[in-house]
Formats: structure tokens, C-alpha cells, sequence
């Protein structure tokens, strides 16, 4: 078996393909990335002389790139490379939708002439929207975002569906809960969080901090990945959720109590526009049709993190002190 994992440097593509390395060892791995600013080839220098993977520069968003890596077969692509942070889209709506929804259309246009035999695409449970204080998103809510972000998404969403039922192509869908644990870009709330606290510096909190998400760790939600990829049926749809529900406020206790650093360093800041109020997931379907379901607790998960992160400072350190600088700077800046 032989797969391509797009945005495969990235948070969630890297655990991936480590997962994968790990889990199906007869498996071929080529990672597919451009190398942004969140994406770092340190994040797999422990597989980097593996056999069975092998890394090539490109973005899904350039033909020319996108031709050259299908130069070769693959059974599988799973489709991570996205531009994710909220924020930042926010101020670049036009890099979301040209990487998010073009460069989509572009791998799906080159795994339907390769004839790929599954075509997984890695979403999120932003495209629902924001959900009262009942309730869960299952697979058939309506799709109704409310960011340049999860709009991006959303809309990739449906030109992946529209190559399945057009071209009776191969496709299957996921839409996970924010995701955490090791390796995760130090711009997202629990990593920018536990990087600021290790520096006891302020923790800037959006609005009254009660903003409600659905946390999964990062293990949980490759192996749920790995199960779609094997398990699931073309054409459909399926709700990853870590059954973890969290206030921001909470977690950002939490952080800190771990940690030993005072309370007194939440900073209460400016709320973004277009901010979420809660996100939650219903995973009946991935479970009772696939046997998948989160393992990990979050209590068990926050404190794994926030290990990881004490005991490789040099990782995350030297972002903060390179190229990448900037985008954490901004990042802050737009949270003040």
C-alpha cells in the first residue's frame, strides 16, 4: 500500500504518518508539503531515514507541484494540508481560500486521473458552525460557518462530495473536534498557552473565556483517520469527537495548575469577531459502523501535552526564535 499525505509536516499530518509508520509498517508513506510557516520537518526527524517514508516539497495549491507528485501511483491520499488558524484568517481570507478550496480541487482533479483508490479529506466541526448549549453536530447538520477559515473548508468539503457523486470517485470525509497534543504549532490555545506560561508570561484569554470546544487528542484522532481510511464507505461523511468538552477557561486553569504558575496570569482580552460559542460532535456513526472511539481522557491528554512540551522546549524555542517568530508575534498582537 502506498500513500500520499498532503500537509504531512503539519501538526496532525505528522503524528499521522508517525502513527501510520508505526501501525501499518508494510505501508509506503510520501509526505507532501510546502513547508509553510507551520510546517516543520523536525516534527518527523525520528522517521526521517525510514525506509518506507520519503518527503517531497510541493504545494497542493501549484499544478505543476501537484502534476510532479502524482508522477507516481498511490492507493491512497490523504488530503491534511490546509491553512487552519482562525486568526490569521481573519486578515487573509484570499491564502484560505486559494490553499483550502483550489489546492483541494486540484489533488482531487490528479487522484481521479491516477485513479486513486481512496481519497480521504481531513475537516473540521467548524464547518457546522456555532451550537447552543444543547445539542451535538451530527454528519447531516447543516453546514453554516461563520470564519474565511471554516468557510474555506466547508467549501472543500463539498467539492470533495461533488467529485463523488459526479465522477463516482472514491472519496470519504472526516470532521474532527480541535485537536491537541505533541508538535502542535505554538499560535493554537493549549501550546500557546503552556509555551507562555513556561516563560510566565500573561495568558490572553478571548472574551469571558467560556467558549465551549470538543477536545480530542491527537493519537485518538489518527486512529479514527486510520479506521475511515480502512473501514469506511465512499462518498460519506464521519464525525471524529473526543467526547471532551471544555471551556477555554477551564483549560487555561487547568494549564496552569499542572504547570504550578499562578492564576493571575489569565489576561481577560478583546473577544474576535465571528468567535464560536460552542462546538460539539456526535460520533454515534463512526462508532457503531467502524468500532472507533476516543481512548484518551482529556485530564490524562492535557497533562501528556504539557509534558511533551516541558521536555522538548528546544523544539518550540526554536520557532520562537526563527522564521516563525513572526506569525506567534501576530498572533498576540491581534489577541491584545
Amino acid at each position: 500500500m502506498k500513500i500520499l499525505v498532503t500537509g504531512g509536516a503539519g501538526f496532525i499530518g505528522s503524528n499521522f504518518i508517525r502513527y501510520v509508520l508505526e501501525n501499518r509498517p508494510d505501508w509506503e508513506v510520501v509526505n507532501f508539503d510546502a513547508l509553510t510557516y507551520a510546517g516543520n520537518l523536525a516534527n518527523l526527524a525520528d522517521v526521517a531515514d525510514s525506509e518506507n517514508y520519503r518527503f517531497v516539497k510541493g504545494d497542493i495549491s501549484n499544478p505543476d507541484d501537484v502534476r510532479g507528485v502524482f508522477g507516481e501511483k498511490f492507493d491512497y491520499v490523504a488530503n491534511f494540508a490546509a491553512e487552519s488558524h482562525v486568526d490569521r484568517s481573519l486578515y487573509e481570507p484570499n491564502l484560505f481560500l486559494k490553499t483550502n478550496v483550489l489546492g483541494t480541487q486540484l489533488l482531487l482533479n490528479q487522484a481521479l486521473e491516477s485513479g486513486v483508490k481512496r481519497f480521504l479529506h481531513v475537516s473540521t466541526d467548524e464547518v457546522y458552525g456555532s451550537l447552543g448549549p444543547e445539542g451535538y453536530f451530527s454528519e447531516i447538520s447543516p453546514l453554516e460557518p461563520n470564519s474565511p477559515y471554516s468557510a474555506s473548508k466547508a467549501s472543500a468539503d463539498l467539492v470533495c462530495r461533488s467529485y463523488h457523486m459526479t465522477f463516482d470517485m472514491p472519496v470519504v470525509i472526516t470532521r474532527a473536534g480541535n485537536n491537541y497534543g505533541p508538535y502542535q504549532f505554538p499560535e493554537k490555545l493549549i501550546p500557546f498557552f503552556i509555551t507562555r506560561a513556561l516563560n510566565n508570561e500573561s495568558l490572553p484569554l478571548y472574551g469571558d473565556g467560556l467558549n465551549v470546544r470538543d477536545w480530542l487528542y491527537v493519537e485518538d484522532h489518527c486512529h479514527g483517520i486510520l479506521t475511515v481510511f480502512e473501514k469506511g464507505k465512499d462518498g460519506e461523511t464521519y464525525n471524529i469527537g473526543g467526547a471532551s468538552e471544555m471551556t477555554n477557561l477551564e483549560i487555561t486553569r487547568m494549564i496552569l495548575s499542572i504547570l504550578g504558575k499562578p492564576q493571575s496570569l489569565i489576561k481577560f482580552v478583546k473577544d474576535r469577531p465571528g468567535h464560536d460559542r460552542r462546538y460539539a460532535l456526535d460520533y454515534t456513526k463512526v462508532k457503531k459502523t467502524l468500532g472507533w472511539q476516543p481512548k484518551m481522557k482529556f485530564s490524562e491528554g492535557l497533562k501528556k501535552t504539557i509534558d511533551w512540551y516541558c521536555n522538548n522546549q528546544k523544539w518550540w524555542k526554536d520557532i520562537l526564535s526563527g522564521q516563525y517568530r513572526q506569525f506567534y508575534e501576530l498572533h498576540y498582537k491581534e489577541r491584545k
